[in-house]
């Protein structure tokens, strides 16, 4: 198809604005899908998605209408996976922004639109659910007005649930956006032809597949093609778009968005963010790539038993291909056995891995306490990355030890800001900046990651009655007065359970998580005792009491030298039991700092 008649665009919003359902209707009005085949969600084809009611992986439609070809990108709305939307934006040139008509512009729709305005996209803004009693939309014009400073009537009232005015957006994506731009960046020669891999996943079946935007040239069926960054060569054995079901064609041609079925097995051949040229005549400069996303969330994954070790490494070899942002490396512990260190960008993004990984490879896992990277300075001058509190080296060699902290943007009612600013200033976190939204304020902040990985979302959502949302980024890495906490079962220290943690916050965990693990950790035939310390400093301890069997249950006389005998004997035993005993550890142990109060 001529690319004048040709349309990208994706769909941005917070998460449960609407997203996946405008796709359905647009999908529906287009008679890409039939009334039989369409369910709710269509686009969210992994069963997670679907339960969770929520996007994770971005999925492309290609839809007809009015003569033109509209290549829609549907994207996640949580801020674990806003690496998926800034991947889907380098591939179109207008976005959908979607904003709740109940709700109004939150903090994710502001952190889409800023990654939208660096791509220079063009931004059609929709209000969704103005059907609903709840909806204001007066109000949330405003707002959109403010952030955009479009007009009144370039804003778009829609009911995505309804179909009411869908019509309408497709209509301006026609009108109004641009065509495809045809390079990125740079001069080309013409006859080059260079595609952007914008998501890839493994199909057992049929190998490494590809979903890729082509800028420039086309790929035909059988054609070899080559990886640029890869540095890796293979056969398109299958091209075509996807109506979400795949449609093979004899080629995809330039400015169409479509699928790559490859000859590749390995899931480092063919990476998110690489160009995709031709064997015969490739290409002289790749296109530019998606920056790399680093993790900053790690955890320990470890198989129950240690026969599966193999399979959990293949299993997460195949999802790292679908998920450019997961990094991972074996870990051996000596409680564990081995298994990977994992990392992720947010606890919502170790979850579905997790999940994922039970599920769909039925592997029963130990995963432990999620920690963030530290950056280590040596008396040395030597610099050392560490991404668990065990990997710290001997205090005495240290200088500093430096922590990741994040940037911060929470929107929520006016009359909740007092308990939000109690709540950062509890994780040692910094208010920067207090603005407002027409009823809204915007609070902006600076805080240390760590502490807001464990129970920050949930303490936020509880204080706000679920009214406040939240954003975050990375910025940048600070020197604190940082110690690492050990803790201690029965006299043995469990690496597994380390924590680094602030000096002036080192008692408190310690304390609390002692009598979590006390809560968990079942009795034994003898006294076990739980201790956190820093160094050869205990800080807290507690202890779980032995079972006592009446070995005086037998005697029938009231003898009392014979029971205290009996006693005596049974006490011995069980200061044989503490020295030899193996405790049993159940996995809810790993993960107690997820279950604070």
């Amino acid at each position: 198809m001529n690319s004048d008649k040709i349309r990208n665009f994706c769909i941005i919003a917070h998460i449960d604005h609407g997203k996946s359902t405008l796709a359905d209707r647009m999908m529906e009005i287009t008679g890409t899908v039939s009334k039989r085949e369409m369910k709710a969600q269509l686009l969210d084809s992994m069963e997670l998605e679907r339960e969770k009611g929520i996007t994770i992986k971005l999925a492309p439609v290609t839809m007809k209408w009015k003569g033109y070809e509209l290549n829609l990108i549907d994207t996640p709305g949580h801020v674990d996976f806003s690496y998926e939307v800034s991947r889907s934006l380098q591939a179109v040139e207008a976005a959908i922004l979607v904003v709740d008509a109940t709700q109004g512009i939150q903090a994710q729709t502001l952190a889409n639109v800023y990654l939208a305005l660096e791509q220079d996209l063009f931004i059609i803004p929709v209000i969704n659910k103005i059907d609903l009693p709840a909806a204001d939309v007066e109000k949330v014009k405003k707002e959109i007005i403010g952030l955009l400073g479009c007009k009144e009537e370039d804003i778009i009232g829609v009911s995505a649930k309804t179909g009411l005015n869908v019509e309408k957006v497709l209509d301006r994506i026609v009108e109004a956006a641009p065509k495809p731009r045809k390079e990125l960046s740079g001069s080309a020669d013409s006859l080059e032809t260079r595609a952007l891999i914008f998501d890839s996943y493994f199909d057992d079946y049929r190998g490494v597949v590809l979903y890729v935007r082509v800028f420039e040239g086309k790929i035909e069926k059988n054609a070899a093609i080559k990886m640029m960054a890869a540095e890796t060569s293979g056969l398109a054995l299958e091209v075509g778009t996807l109506r979400p079901t795949m449609v093979p064609k004899e080629s995809l041609e330039e400015g169409e968005i479509g699928y790559i079925v490859t000859n590749l097995k390995t899931t480092r051949e063919a990476k998110v963010g690489d160009t995709v040229t031709l064997v015969k005549a490739p290409a002289r400069k790749p296109l530019p790539g998606y920056k790399n996303v680093l993790p900053f969330v790690y955890a320990g994954f470890f198989p129950v038993s240690n026969e599966d070790y193999k399979a959990l490494k293949e299993a997460m070899e195949k999802l790292s291909l679908s998920d450019s942002a997961i990094q991972y490396e074996p870990e051996n512990s000596p409680i564990l056995g081995f298994g990977l260190r994992i990392g992720f960008l947010g606890l919502l993004h170790m979850d579905i891995v997790r999940e994922r990984l039970e599920r769909e490879f039925g592997l029963d896992l130990v995963v432990t306490n999620p920690s963030t990277n530290y950056k280590v300075l040596m008396n040395s001058g030597e610099e050392i990355e560490i991404k668990s509190a065990s990997d710290l080296p001997d205090v005495s060699e240290v200088k500093e030890i430096r922590e990741p902290w994040v940037k911060g943007e929470i929107i929520l009612p006016k009359s909740m800001i007092g308990g939000v600013l109690n709540l950062i200033v509890e994780k040692r976190g910094l208010q920067k900046n207090l603005s407002y939204l027409e009823d809204r304020a915007v609070i902006d902040f600076e805080a240390p990651m760590a502490n807001l990985l464990t129970d920050f979302y949930d303490q936020l959502k509880s204080i706000t009655s679920g009214y406040a949302s939240f954003n975050y980024e990375l910025n940048g890495y600070r020197a604190e007065d940082l110690v690492r906490v050990d803790f201690l079962i029965a006299g043995t220290k469990n690496d597994a359970l380390s924590v680094m943690c602030h000096r002036t916050e080192a008692d408190a965990i310690g304390r609390t998580v002692t009598k979590k693990l006390k809560e968990i950790i079942p009795r034994q035939n003898f006294e076990v005792a739980l201790q956190a310390a820093i160094g050869a400093r205990i800080i807290a301890r507690e202890t779980i009491g032995a079972y006592r069997k009446d070995v005086t249950v037998k005697i029938h006389t009231g003898d009392r030298d014979r029971k205290a005998k009996l006693l005596e004997k049974q006490k011995r035993g069980k200061a044989r039991m503490k020295r030899f005993g193996k405790i049993d550890i159940p996995s809810d142990a790993f993960t107690v700092m997820l279950k604070r109060d």
